[in-house]
């Protein structure tokens, strides 16, 4: 059991349904709508512009920072509307976010795990130890760190800050991990510790990843969604997709023809 309480009603799969948003007059997402199961990968893929990670912000309410940004739909995290009447840091603590490059704060490696916890009211020094080492094992970083926990974020390798992300992530005890494009800043090395990373985490959490790399959506997506131009051009098993894709402009993308 966590230390962390949790709310029932945040579940670990997402439903959207009709989902639209705009940034001022520009349209940028069309009248999406799909199904996300619990425990799997699902990748986002599609060209740069397509709205792929606008979508991914709307599940944990990241786009309510931007001005003019308008969103219409039903967003369901479980049986929860997401865009009703939230405690949005709730929300928050439910649905993670990892971003494109690692942004370790500029303090320990303990304070960066802990930070997360002591705003949701852990102040126990034993406690944070558990949801620290916890969290770091989670990440496959605890032998890594465990003599290091003293030692600024900062001075780690730029893979090994995108992994403390990630641990720092977990420490709220999240049942949806969305990350945006984790890896692209990375050298293949660190890429390939992080594809393994996410492989053992789908067993504990939901993951949502944008990716611009076809190879990383087949080597670790359960499922696949191909967006373009702000609409959901195909949505299906990751095999299919890559595969047997139904529509002509998924196979046009995936085959490299546009892009």
């Amino acid at each position: 059991m966590s230390i962390l309480k949790e709310k029932d009603e945040y579940g670990q799969n997402v439903s959207v349904e009709n989902a639209n948003l705009w940034y001022g007059d520009f349209h940028a997402i069309k009248n999406v709508g799909l199904e996300i199961p619990e425990k799997q990968v699902t990748a986002f893929i599609g060209p740069s512009g397509c709205g792929k990670s606008t979508f991914l912000k709307c599940f944990n309410r990241m786009n309510d920072l931007i001005d003019n940004c308008k969103i219409q739909g039903k967003f369901l995290v479980g049986k929860t509307d997401i865009y009703g009447k939230i405690d949005v840091n709730e929300l928050r603590k439910n649905v993670g976010m990892v971003f494109q490059k690692p942004n370790p704060f500029p303090m320990s490696v303990y304070d960066n795990i802990a930070y997360g916890p002591k705003t949701f009211g852990i102040t126990k020094r034993a406690d944070l130890d558990i949801i620290v080492e916890k969290s770091l094992r989670q990440a496959a970083m605890w032998d890594e760190l465990k003599d290091r926990l003293n030692k600024s974020a900062l001075g780690l390798s730029g893979g090994q800050q995108q992994r403390l992300c990630i641990a720092r992530s977990l420490a709220a005890n999240p049942k949806i991990l969305l990350m945006d494009e984790p890896t692209s800043a990375l050298d293949p090395i660190s890429t390939g510790k992080i594809e393994e990373l996410i492989d053992e985490l789908k067993n504990e959490v939901t993951i949502v990843i944008v990716t611009h790399n076809m190879q990383q959506a087949t080597r670790i997506a359960d499922k696949t969604a191909f967006f373009l131009l702000g609409e959901l051009i195909e949505y299906g098993n990751t095999d299919d997709i890559f595969t047997s894709p139904r529509d002509e402009r998924t196979e046009r993308y995936i085959t490299g023809r546009f892009g």
